[in-house]
């Protein structure tokens, strides 16, 4: 619909001063997820390379594997979830065709700092490589964190195709509204792929993104923000008053925690004690090796994920007394 793809056109200037034609630079998906499939198949041949970093989306790596391509794996580290510059440049090469930024980064809560977005931005000129970057916790900061589009960055607004939804912004997970926006030649390779996966989005919902949500004042943005921020608040202090080593994350809806010390002696992994706390706490969490590729999963083993879009309730994570 026009006048959806208007008002995410609008949407993209109003919160970063970025311009695009709403008829040939943006393309409604179903969903992110969706969105980054397309960009995957219509963006890349078999026997490219898409470098990720891990912990990666459970997604990307999937769809990789059903275009025919190969994942180059990069890791975050550190209480910060930093890369090495020089690791990641060294997964650069003749085959690298794309990379995928997702920031706000599900699982870690890492928001990519301008710094690191121009070591990013710097190495796909010099490689003519094309980023895909997955924005759907792009309103849901904490703290003093800026999201940063690397679509904005200088040399970047004609190889970077930017995907987001309706979904974790205004509570709407299943209506799957997403969208895809950039250089036109970039998005219409994207829709070659849509138009054969989903072909249409449900239009009363599009209607609904246009007419209602991406058109919501600055202060429902502002609340939502401040909304987060408290749950965001009150998970880290249960999950501290529990014992855990915290991450502390600077987006997203999610905490990422290191559970040794506070599980009993015959727990060994990320299943084992996701099991436990589940059976003996009553408190679901999701394992992290899973996030990793199989050589790396012991680098996820000792971690797992929270979620802070829940509603206020007494806690249940009293695992000290």
């Amino acid at each position: 619909m026009a006048t959806v793809r208007e008002a995410i056109a609008q949407h993209a200037e109003r919160f970063y001063g970025q311009k695009l034609n709403a008829e040939t630079d943006v393309l409604v998906t179903s969903g992110a997820t969706e969105g980054v499939f397309a960009a995957v198949l219509g963006l890349t041949d078999p026997g490219d390379e898409v470098i990720v970093f891990e912990p990666v989306y459970d997604t990307y790596v999937p769809n990789m594997v059903m275009a025919g391509v190969t994942p180059r794996y990069v890791p975050l580290r550190g209480e910060n979830w930093t890369f090495d510059p020089d690791e990641l440049a060294g997964a650069f090469n003749a085959h690298t065709r794309a990379i995928i930024v997702n920031t706000p980064h599900n699982p870690t809560g890492k928001v990519y700092a301008r710094e690191e977005l121009r070591v990013i931005a710097d190495l796909c000129q010099k490689h003519d490589v094309i980023a895909i970057t997955d924005e759907v916790y792009e309103h849901i900061l904490y703290d003093d964190a800026v999201h940063t589009r690397l679509a904005t960055l200088p040399g970047m607004e004609d190889r970077t195709v930017t995907i987001s939804s309706l979904g974790k912004t205004f509570s709407v997970t299943g209506w799957k509204i997403g969208w895809a926006v950039g250089p036109a030649a970039l998005v219409n390779s994207v829709n070659q792929a849509h138009q054969f996966i989903t072909y249409a989005v449900a239009s009363p919902l599009q209607a609904a993104a246009a007419a209602t949500a991406l058109c919501l004042p600055t202060q429902f943005f502002d609340d939502l923000r401040a909304s987060y921020q408290a749950r965001r608040n009150r998970v880290l202090h249960a999950l501290q008053n529990a014992g855990f080593k915290v991450f502390q994350p600077r987006g997203s809806y999610f905490v990422m925690v290191d559970w040794r010390g506070v599980a009993p002696a015959r727990v060994t992994d990320d299943f084992q004690f996701a099991h436990w706390l589940i059976r003996e706490v009553g408190v679901a969490c999701i394992p992290a090796s899973p996030f990793y590729q199989e050589s790396d999963k012991h680098l996820g083993k000792h971690f797992v994920r929270f979620a802070v879009c829940k509603r206020t309730k007494p806690s249940r994570l009293r695992l000290k007394d």
